[in-house]
């Protein structure tokens, strides 16, 4: 979210803009409420809110926004329905609500919101439906602040931290994974050769001595230990089990994760802290590269983040026949 709100203070230091929001969605869509687009004066996007011909549709109609300035909603609508004109056939509808912004009259507000953002903060965005009213910040959610009943109110949250301990083949490719799925990198290794930005340059920070605290916030953390050793592992457990965290992974075998967790509970780790750690970390994709089991492991922290299954999309397919497509519409 960080990146795209810089984008969008870049946008709009050039030209006017006009920025696509999904406001609600019915059925299977291809965004979540939220999802946002920027769309550009020479016919040029930032985001996506699906593709296809819905989106199409969406630029089509605020390039004239541009030009007119008059907000308004736009149907996407993915039914597929025969007797409805339809932009695909997903299942569902999505609303969108596309409004211009401009550098004098929304640029202070985007600079707020990076600056909130890369602080760590949250922020509740509120979009009012209505001509006259511009979007504005509601920072602390103050029930005192003039209710709205049209309006579009969302939460803008820091991006979600990865903590990647080890630095070696694995670490490089996750970090770059990770980095493009919207995580925010932390990279430790105390082997300084390794630790670099050259290795790693999607990272923000590089902690290049042992981990002994958190010198960083641990809101929102998720932690990959792909470390060199057993020894490596059970330090930064030691650490990081007495902390608060989304997401704690450790690479290796089924004999090294049931070494680390028997010497931890020897040490009185209590057991469900011991089984809140994702070991062996990754989901089971046959990954055997580093790049793969860079997959593995992403896969695994957006599944935690977004509360996912991990299964294959096509089984529900493969155990419905046939398939009732009615349902769908």
């Amino acid at each position: 979210m960080l990146d795209f709100y810089q984008q969008l203070a870049q946008a709009l230091q050039q030209s006017p803009v006009v920025l696509a929001t999904v406001t609600s969605i019915k059925g299977s869509v291809p965004r979540e409420v939220g999802a946002k687009m920027i769309v550009c004066s020479h016919n040029s996007t930032i985001g996506t809110i699906g593709g296809g011909a819905g989106e199409a549709k969406v630029i089509e109609k605020a390039l004239e926004i541009l030009e007119t300035g008059e907000k308004q909603f736009v149907e996407i609508d993915l039914s597929g329905a025969i007797n409805r004109e339809t932009q695909g056939v997903c299942g569902g509808t999505m609303l969108v609500w596309l409004e211009r912004w401009t550098a004098k009259e929304n640029l202070a507000l985007v600079n707020q919101i990076i600056d909130i953002l890369s602080s760590g903060s949250s922020a509740i965005l509120v979009t009012p439906f209505v001509p006259d009213l511009p979007p504005y910040l509601d920072i602390a959610n103050n029930d005192k602040e003039p209710q709205i009943n049209s309006c579009f109110r969302e939460t803008l949250l820091p991006l979600p931290t990865l903590l990647i301990i080890g630095a070696g083949h694995v670490a490089v490719p996750l970090a770059q994974i990770a980095h493009l799925a919207g995580f925010r990198i932390i990279v430790q290794d105390e082997r300084t050769e390794f630790a670099t930005k050259e290795r790693f340059p999607q990272v923000s920070t590089i902690l290049p001595f042992p981990l002994t605290n958190y010198p960083f916030s641990t809101e929102n953390l998720y932690v990959a230990l792909v470390t060199r050793g057993m020894q490596n592992d059970l330090a930064a457990l030691r650490i990081l089990l007495k902390r608060q965290t989304q997401y704690i992974g450790m690479i290796g075998s089924l004999k090294r994760v049931g070494l680390v967790r028997q010497q931890l509970q020897q040490e009185g780790y209590p057991e469900n802290a011991l089984k809140s750690i994702y070991a062996p970390i990754g989901l089971d994709i046959g990954a055997l590269t580093p790049e793969e089991i860079a997959v593995s492991i992403c896969a695994e922290l957006i599944k935690v983040r977004r509360g996912g299954k991990g299964r294959s999309l096509s089984e529900q397919m493969r155990s419905i026949t046939p398939f009732p497509v009615e349902d769908y519409v």
